[in-house]
């Protein structure tokens, strides 16, 4: 009715829904025969609407316009602009870093919600198993995966010695390994990947009696500490890159032994992953991709400058 009305006519209605006037014609007599009302005055040429097909046109209009806003809809999801991405990955890493790429990824797909969740790699890889995690981005050695699984590198382990912007070593020109002997330390969580390295490094560069002043906080609570007060912690090089610009943590120059993991986009080999976890993914890769050398090269010239 709407098309008929808003065209003028039988042939243009017809014209306008991709039919064949016949056909238009046709369901106009049966629709009539049906509700047992004219929708049309008799023998007016042009076609003259009844207040019945007024109104029955009104609401033509808006199926029509549902119908437009569901093919939409549909054609987003399609090309991965609207749906839901469920992604897991560790703390540090998530809030560090993760966390800002999200929200840019947000920015141009508003569409899109993030559903996420914390893990480390074990219970990562069973939540992909259960098919409750659509992708996970973490720490890994790729020589360690398990059958079935997927693993993208995106970044080279890199960890350092972090601290406050503010700390005094930061302005001391260098650095040995006496210096640091008199600082506290923050450690990660003890199921944190991250706790073993910082026992590993502390026992590689040779410092013992280490005082622990803090420890098992979030990321956030542990660059509260390090910011007000001097004492130190090792992070990934990349959340003390990405948190440069609150001026927050900074990276002392004493070179220390990296873990043999990357952080990378974890997936099922076999999953079939919908055309919004696939936009994500390849924005993801995309990101650290852009992201990885221009921090490679932050590292050099800031935290060794030679």
């Amino acid at each position: 009715m709407a098309a008929i009305v808003d065209g003028g006519g039988l042939t243009e209605g017809a014209q306008a829904i991709g039919r064949a006037q016949p056909s238009v014609s046709r369901t106009i007599t049966m629709l009539e025969a049906r509700i047992g009302a004219p929708l049309f005055e008799k023998n007016k040429r042009p076609l003259v609407p009844t207040e019945l097909c007024l109104s029955l046109a009104g609401e033509g209009r808006r199926i029509f316009a549902a119908g437009n806003t569901a093919s939409a809809i549909v054609a987003t999801f399609r090309t991965g602009h609207r749906g839901m991405v469920r992604i897991g990955g560790t703390p540090v890493f998530m809030d560090g870093v993760i966390s800002a790429l999200i929200a840019q990824f947000q920015q141009n797909h508003p569409q899109v919600r993030i559903e996420q969740s914390y893990g480390y790699v074990p219970d990562l890889l069973g939540q992909l198993s259960a098919g409750t995690l659509d992708v996970a981005i973490c720490p890994l050695n790729p020589a360690a995966l398990s059958e079935g699984f997927q693993f993208v590198p995106v970044l080279p382990g890199r960890n350092v010695i972090a601290c406050g912007s503010q700390h005094p070593l930061l302005r001391k020109g260098s650095l040995r390994l006496a210096d640091i002997a008199p600082y506290p330390w923050v450690a990660p969580p003890a199921s944190s990947p991250l706790y073993e390295d910082m026992r590993h490094i502390l026992r590689d560069i040779g410092v013992s009696d280490t005082r622990i002043s803090f420890s098992g906080g979030t990321l956030a609570s542990m660059t509260a500490i390090l910011s007000n007060s001097d004492a130190l912690t090792v992070l990934p090089y990349s959340v003390v890159f990405m948190a440069r610009r609150q001026r927050t943590l900074s990276a002392l120059s004493i070179r220390i032994g990296h873990p043999e993991r990357m952080l990378g986009i974890l997936t099922r080999d076999a999953e079939t992953a919908g055309p919004t976890v696939r936009r994500f993914r390849r924005f993801i890769d995309t990101e650290f991709r852009n992201l990885s050398q221009f921090i490679q090269q932050h590292e050099q010239n800031t935290v060794w400058r030679d």
